[in-house]
């Protein structure tokens, strides 16, 4: 597994993350009502942003004493924010799936800064 430092340096967006996974480009959603598009688009964005930055970690659900961290939201009336990244031994929050977890808190912070307008596409939409 490759150092925290040289992922972030490696996944600055989306593009990025699809190179270091081999993962295609956003599925067409065109299927879907139109107004949950956006948040299915944002879902699998973020699938491979986490596959990227986990760079082949894959949590454990049934090791109550791994932690597996995740980004925190603020939202109020005058936008959404990111928060802090907290972890949970066996359970999410917020919002986030098991997908949506990563090995440390360093790289969940990151993702929630870095991925702002995606994790709000996800979020709100």
């Amino acid at each position: 597994m490759k150092e925290e430092q040289k992922l972030i340096d490696g996944i600055k967006t989306f593009e990025d993350a699809q190179k270091a996974t081999g993962r295609p480009n956003v599925p067409d959603f065109s299927n879907v009502p139109a107004d949950l598009q956006k948040y299915f688009e944002a879902q699998y964005k973020l699938i491979v942003i986490v596959e990227a930055l986990n760079d082949g970690w894959n949590p454990d659900w049934d090791n109550f004493n791994e932690w597996k961290y995740y980004p925190y939201f603020v939202m109020s009336p005058s936008g959404f924010a990111f928060c802090g990244a907290g972890f949970w031994d066996s359970c999410s929050c917020a919002g986030g799936g098991s997908r949506l977890c990563f090995r440390t808190r360093k790289l969940a912070a990151y993702a929630g800064e870095q991925f702002l307008d995606i994790w709000k596409d996800l979020m709100l939409k």
